[in-house]
C-alpha cells in the first residue's frame, strides 16, 4: 500500500475527535461551537495524551477555506430587505452597544498594556453575540414568543453587517497601519464604494445569468458555480485591498437577492458544515493552557467587561430606541456573551501576523465563561429588573417609561424628507456609477488606447467617446431624473412655494453633473478646450440625445429592478398563507408597541384538552385577557373567528397579548389531555396466525363470540379456508376445522394462546 499523506491522517483525526466530542456536547445540551474547540484542543500541541496533528500548514489552510465557506453562507442568510425590515429599534440598540464595546475594549487593551493592534482587534472580538448561544437558551426558557426576542433577533443581524465591515476595517488598518483619522475615513469611504458597486453590478448580472442557465443546472453544476462565484469575489477582493472573508459575504449577499438563494444555501450546508468543523477544530488547536493560566487576569477583565459592559450598552441603546425599561433590561441581559466572530477576527490578526498569541486563549476562555452564563442571566432576569426598579429613583423609572411611550407614537416620515430620501438615493447612487466609470476609463482604457493608437488626437476622441458614451445613462440620471412618487408631486402642485425648493435642488444637481464632465474632460485635454469646445459638446449631445438615452436608462433600471426584486416577487406572485401572515402581523406591530402587546402564533397540541371547543366554551379572553384574532387550519384562515368557533388539532392560533399574559397563558395551551389509552411499544404488535383445531375449540363460534379480540388485544384480519382466503371477514362469520385465522394483536397474547 502506497505512502498515506499526513494531510489525510491529520483530517481524520480532526473530524473523528470533532465527531466524538460534539455527541458527547450534543447530549449535555452545550454549543457544538464550544465542543469543536474542545476537540481541538485534544488534537492539538498542548495537549499529549491524545494523537496531535502533525501538517499544521494544511490544517490552516483548510481553515481559512472554512472561514471563507462561513462567511460566504453568512452572506446567502443575509439580505438587504431583512436589514431594511429590522426596524429603527434594533439599529439603534446594535450600534449603541458595537460602539460602546468595541471602544471600551480598545481601552481595556491600553489600560492592560497591550499594543494598538492588539487592543484594537480586542474591541473587534467583542462586537458580535453568540447567534447559537441565545438561540439554544430562548429555546430552552421558553421566551421566544416573548416581545423582547424580536428586538434581540433583529439585533444580531445588524451586528453580522457591522462586524463584518469591523474585519475589513480591521485589516485594512493591520495592513496600511493607517490610524490617522483622514486615512481612516478614506478607507471607510473606499470600503463603502467598492460595497457599492460590487452590489449594484451583481445584482445586474448575476440573477440574469442565472436565470437563464437555470434549466442547464442540477445541484452538482450549482455547487460548483457558487463556490466558484465565491473563491472569484474572494480574489477580486484581496486584490483591491480588502480582506478574503469580505468578498465571500458580498457575494452570499448577492445570490441571496436571486431566486436561487434557498436552493444555493441548501447545497452549500454539507461544504459549510465540513470545513466550519475544520475551522473551530484549528481554533482548538491553538489553545494553550499555559497561556490562559498566565492571562487569567485578562481573561476574567474582559468577561466582566462583555457580561456588564453589553448589559449596560444594549439596554441603553434599547432605552434610547424607545422600548419600556423592563423590555431594554431583557434585550440587555441575552446579548451579554462573545459571538463565534470572535474567534474569526482573531484568526484574521493571526494570519496577518499583527497580533500577539495570546489573545487568542483569552478569547476562548472569555467566550466559554460567557457561553454558560447566559441563561443563567436571561433566566434571572425579571429579579434583576424588580432589584433595578426598587433601588432606582421612582421618577427616573416613570420618565424613563414615559420617553419610552413618547418615542413609539412617532409617525411616518414628512414629505420634504421622502422627496430628499429619493433625490439622495438617484444621487448616490448614479454618482458611485460615474465615480465608477471614470476609474475603470483611468485605469484599463486610457492605457489601452495609448498602448495601441500613435495619433494623439485620434486618443482624445477614442477616449471620450467611449468613457462619456457609456457614463450618458448615469449623467442624465444624475441631472435630470426625478422621484417617481406621488408625494413629489404632491409637494409640487399643492403649494407654489414649493417649486423654489426643488428648482434649486434640480439646477445644483446639474451644476454637479456638468463639473464632473469638466473635472473628466480635463484630465485628457488643456483646461480651456475642455470648458469652451468639449464640455458644451457633450451638454449639447445629452440634451439632444435625452430621450434615447433616458430608455436606455430605464431598461437598466427596470432590470436591475426586476432582479433585486425577483426573490420577493417569486414569494409574492404566489404568497403562502403563512408568509401574509407574518407580514400583516409586521405591519400591525408597530401600532401595538405603544399597548406593550405583540402578535405571537401558538400551535395547537392535538392533544391538549381544548380541542374541538369553542372560544365561548374556553373563555380565554375572560381568564386571562388575550385576544384571538385569526385561527389558521392548513390553507385556511379565520380572520376574526366569533364565539362559536372551535380549536381543532394542528391549528395556528394567532393572538394579541402583553408578555405578562402570554407567560399566564401559554401552561394552560400547552397543558395536554390526561388519557387513560394504554401506552404500547409498536414491537409487541405483530401479524400472527390461529389454527382452528382441537386445541383451540373454536369450532362451530362466529368471530363475535370466540373472545379472540378481547383475548389477544387485536383485529383479526383474515381467515384461510381451504384454498379460499377471506379478508377482513365480517364477526357473524363461522369458524370451521382447518380454518388460519390471521390477528393484528400482542404478539405474547397470540403465541400464549397458542401454546394452550
Amino acid at each position: 500500500m502506497g505512502h498515506l499523506p499526513k494531510l489525510i491522517e491529520d483530517l481524520a483525526l480532526i473530524l473523528m475527535a470533532g465527531a466524538i466530542i460534539t455527541l458527547l456536547f450534543r447530549k449535555i445540551r452545550q454549543p457544538l461551537v464550544l465542543g469543536y474547540i474542545i476537540a481541538g484542543f485534544l488534537v492539538g500541541p498542548y495537549f499529549q495524551i491524545t494523537p496531535t496533528v502533525v501538517d499544521r500548514e494544511n490544517i490552516e489552510t483548510l481553515a481559512e477555506i472554512g472561514v471563507i465557506i462561513l462567511l460566504f453562507s453568512l452572506g446567502l442568510e443575509f439580505s438587504f430587505k431583512k436589514l431594511l425590515r429590522v426596524g429603527g429599534s434594533a439599529s439603534i440598540t446594535a450600534f449603541v452597544e458595537i460602539i460602546f464595546i468595541t471602544v471600551s475594549g480598545y481601552f481595556l487593551g491600553k489600560m492592560l498594556g497591550w499594543t494598538t493592534m492588539d487592543s484594537l482587534f480586542l474591541g473587534g472580538m467583542l462586537a458580535s453575540s453568540s447567534t447559537t448561544i441565545i438561540l439554544r437558551a430562548f429555546d430552552e426558557l421558553g421566551v421566544k414568543t416573548k416581545q423582547f426576542a424580536r428586538i434581540v433577533f433583529g439585533v444580531l443581524i445588524v451586528e453580522d453587517i457591522v462586524v463584518i465591515l469591523l474585519m475589513v476595517l480591521l485589516s485594512t488598518l493591520a495592513v496600511t497601519r493607517a490610524f490617522e483619522g483622514t486615512e481612516m475615513l478614506y478607507t471607510v469611504l473606499k470600503l463603502l464604494f467598492f460595497l457599492a458597486i460590487w452590489f449594484i453590478g451583481g445584482i445586474y448580472l448575476l440573477p440574469t445569468f442565472l436565470r437563464k442557465a437555470k434549466k442547464l443546472m442540477d445541484e452538482e453544476t450549482l455547487l460548483t458555480l457558487s463556490l466558484g462565484l465565491c473563491l472569484g469575489m474572494v480574489l477580486l477582493a484581496t486584490r483591491v485591498g480588502f480582506s478574503a472573508e469580505l468578498g465571500a459575504f458580498v457575494m452570499g449577499s448577492i445570490i441571496a437577492e436571486t431566486t436561487s438563494a434557498e436552493k444555493v444555501e441548501h447545497v452549500i450546508k454539507p461544504v459549510k458544515d465540513l470545513f466550519g468543523a475544520v475551522f473551530f477544530v484549528s481554533v482548538g488547536m491553538m489553545i494553550d493552557p499555559g497561556a490562559m493560566v498566565q492571562y487569567a487576569g485578562p481573561i476574567l477583565w474582559i468577561t466582566l467587561l462583555t457580561i456588564f459592559g453589553k448589559l449596560f450598552s444594549t439596554t441603553l441603546g434599547a432605552l434610547l430606541s424607545g422600548q419600556p425599561l423592563k423590555q431594554s433590561v431583557e434585550v440587555g441581559m441575552s446579548m451579554a456573551q462573545i459571538g463565534e466572530f470572535a474567534f474569526i477576527v482573531a484568526t484574521l490578526g493571526l494570519s496577518l501576523g499583527v497580533i500577539s498569541d495570546f489573545l487568542f486563549p483569552v478569547a476562548v476562555g472569555a467566550s466559554a465563561i460567557t457561553t454558560f452564563t447566559t441563561p443563567y442571566l436571561i433566566k434571572y432576569t425579571g429579579p434583576i429588573y424588580d432589584f433595578a426598579t426598587s433601588h432606582l429613583p421612582q421618577k427616573w423609572v416613570k420618565r424613563l417609561n414615559n420617553y419610552s411611550m413618547g418615542a413609539q407614537k412617532i409617525q411616518a416620515d414628512s414629505q420634504w424628507k421622502l422627496v430628499l430620501k429619493s433625490y439622495l438615493r438617484i444621487a448616490l447612487t448614479n454618482g458611485i456609477l460615474l465615480l465608477a466609470t471614470a476609474l475603470l476609463s483611468i485605469n484599463f482604457l486610457v492605457p489601452f488606447v495609448n498602448a495601441n493608437v500613435p495619433n494623439e488626437t485620434l486618443r482624445i476622441i477614442i477616449i471620450l467617446v467611449i468613457s462619456l458614451g457609456v457614463a450618458a445613462p448615469f449623467l442624465w440620471a444624475f441631472m435630470a431624473k426625478r422621484p417617481n412618487s406621488l408625494t413629489y408631486k404632491q409637494l409640487w402642485l399643492e403649494k407654489s412655494y414649493n417649486r423654489g425648493p426643488l428648482l434649486v435642488i434640480e439646477i445644483l444637481r446639474s451644476l454637479l453633473g456638468i463639473l464632473f464632465i469638466g473635472f473628466w474632460v480635463q484630465r485628457l485635454v488643456p483646461a480651456p478646450i475642455a470648458i469652451l469646445v468639449i464640455v458644451p459638446v457633450a451638454i449639447l449631445i445629452l440634451l439632444v440625445f435625452s430621450r434615447r438615452i433616458q430608455k436606455v436608462y430605464l431598461r437598466m433600471e427596470t432590470r436591475f429592478l426586476a432582479n433585486l426584486n425577483a426573490r420577493a416577487a417569486t414569494e409574492v406572485s404566489e404568497p403562502s398563507l403563512a408568509q401574509s401572515i407574518m407580514l400583516k402581523n409586521e405591519e400591525m406591530q408597530s401600532n401595538l408597541e405603544p399597548w406593550d402587546a405583540h402578535i405571537v402564533e401558538m400551535k395547537v397540541n392535538p392533544n391538549a384538552g381544548y380541542v374541538g371547543k369553542t372560544l365561548l366554551d374556553l373563555q380565554w379572553r375572560e381568564k386571562f385577557g388575550i385576544n384571538v384574532i385569526y385561527i389558521k387550519r392548513g390553507d385556511r384562515l379565520l380572520r376574526a373567528p366569533g364565539r362559536d368557533s372551535a380549536v381543532m388539532p394542528f391549528d395556528h392560533v394567532g393572538i394579541i397579548a402583553t408578555d405578562n399574559q402570554i407567560k399566564t397563558f401559554k401552561p394552560n395551551f400547552d397543558a395536554l389531555e390526561t388519557s387513560d389509552m394504554e401506552d404500547r411499544d409498536i414491537e409487541e404488535i405483530s401479524l400472527q396466525k390461529i389454527i382452528v383445531n382441537e386445541h383451540t375449540k373454536l369450532k362451530g363460534k362466529d368471530l363475535r363470540s370466540s373472545g379472540l379480540r378481547e383475548r389477544t388485544d387485536g383485529i383479526i384480519v383474515g381467515i384461510e379456508r381451504d384454498k379460499e382466503r377471506i379478508l377482513n371477514p365480517d364477526s357473524g362469520v363461522i369458524l370451521e376445522w382447518g380454518d388460519v385465522v390471521w390477528i393484528v394483536g400482542d404478539k405474547r397474547k397470540i403465541r400464549q394462546l397458542n401454546t394452550i
